[in-house]
């Protein structure tokens, strides 16, 4: 996941690059009347069809994956640019395309794992086959939830470095009044970058022992049972070789929640846990047949 959010930032980023470029090349060209060029597209234009470019249509469904993939307000004037990204991309492609581009090295090996990667995802996704979920499955995992829960819940903030050196250089900013939401974004290499390093409401029995804290590293489960609302930890924590800072946005009494509110939830989890351990079970068998030599 992580590989696929950062190439659709480089793509996000190469179209961005591209527009500038679009946009200058737009001012050297001979201006054109926006109500002609407007008039011509609506008449010549195929439904579903963002524009043709030397006889080559581009679809729409591209301009609407531009806009997903750039999580940004839907406004027309963002449509514009990235229209304008996606002509001057495909006036690229043609390009290169001429001078035979599509032969060179680099482009065939970036083709062929495209291709080997949306092999090896159909593949499994016909041939991995996880249990269904049953209602006790469900209605044991709330149990199981509901059981685990303290008296408090908490709101925590985490911010993981790769070193001791970072951790005390974030440790020293953060005395000096940086707010820990903007360090998360400057410094963490945790998933929970963008958010800050804000996390869901988490609630266990103090003191917190091992595989009872709700899915949170024991060492920061009993961090945060020991802060006051708004601190942080002073020293880094180390959970899997990663120097972790905690800070406790909040606590508060816990609120146990209904079976019914939960258990969509919990249905959902219970399913991805299944077909993970299914993946795993598929490959791992795949890969014992194999001859395989290293």
């Amino acid at each position: 996941m992580a590989t696929r959010n950062r190439d659709t930032q480089m793509n996000t980023n190469a179209l961005a690059l591209v527009a500038v470029s679009f946009a200058f090349a737009l001012g050297q060209a001979t201006p054109v009347s926006a109500q002609d060029a407007t008039s011509k597209a609506a008449v010549s234009l195929p439904k579903d069809t963002l524009a043709i470019v030397n006889g080559v249509p581009i679809p729409q469904s591209r301009l609407s994956d531009a806009m997903r993939a750039a999580r940004q307000p839907d406004t027309p004037e963002l449509r514009r640019l990235f229209k304008q990204e996606l002509i001057a991309r495909e006036v690229l492609r043609q390009g290169a395309e001429k001078q035979n581009y599509g032969a060179k090295p680099a482009v065939v090996e970036a083709v062929n794992a495209s291709k080997a990667a949306t092999e090896t995802e159909l593949y499994l996704r016909d041939n991995v086959h996880p249990e269904p979920i049953t209602d006790a499955q469900v209605q044991a995992r709330y149990s199981e939830i509901v059981g685990s829960m303290g008296e408090e819940e908490y709101k925590l903030r985490i911010l993981s470095v790769a070193d001791d050196a970072t951790a005390a250089k974030v440790l020293e900013r953060l005395k000096s009044g940086t707010a820990f939401d903007a360090l998360v974004r400057e410094y963490s290499i945790a998933a929970s970058k963008e958010d800050g390093g804000e996390m869901p409401w988490v609630s266990f029995k103090t003191p917190a022992t091992e595989g009872k804290t709700q899915g949170v590293p024991l060492a920061v489960a009993q961090a945060a049972a020991q802060l006051p609302a708004g601190g942080v930890t002073p020293a880094p924590l180390v959970v899997d070789n990663v120097r972790v800072i905690v800070k406790l946005e909040a606590k508060r009494a816990a609120h146990v929640p209904t079976f019914d509110q939960m258990k969509g939830a919990i249905r959902q989890q219970l399913q991805i846990l299944a077909l993970k351990n299914a993946s795993a079970g598929f490959i791992g068998a795949q890969v014992q047949r194999a001859t395989i030599q290293q």
